[in-house]
């Protein structure tokens, strides 16, 4: 079995609060969650309004299917949110 971890950060130019900034991760990691079947969740920069970094975490069988899930969450992230990705760290540990 393989983990997938990933840690996205991304950019939310427009948002000017912290209310708005949690209104759109509660929406990105929910959307997420329900669409992927992984866990998530907010990990860095809860203070500032417009950064957000998400990690994530899904189980797979092999390399192939771990590759497959990470692309498919990136398009996701990039078609469905309203902040922009500005990095990534991903890794895919043996279990």
């Amino acid at each position: 079995m393989k983990l997938l971890i990933m840690i996205i950060d991304l950019r939310a130019a427009h948002v000017h609060s912290l209310k708005e900034k949690r209104m759109i991760v509660k929406s990105i990691t929910s959307r997420l969650k329900n669409t992927f079947n992984i866990s998530i969740r907010e990990v860095d920069n809860q203070d500032l309004h417009q950064r957000i970094t998400i990690g994530l975490v899904k189980l797979e069988l092999n390399n192939k299917d771990s590759d497959a899930s990470k692309e498919k969450i990136l398009n996701f992230i990039e078609a469905n949110c309203e902040a922009e990705i500005i990095d990534i760290d991903d890794e895919i540990i043996n279990y």
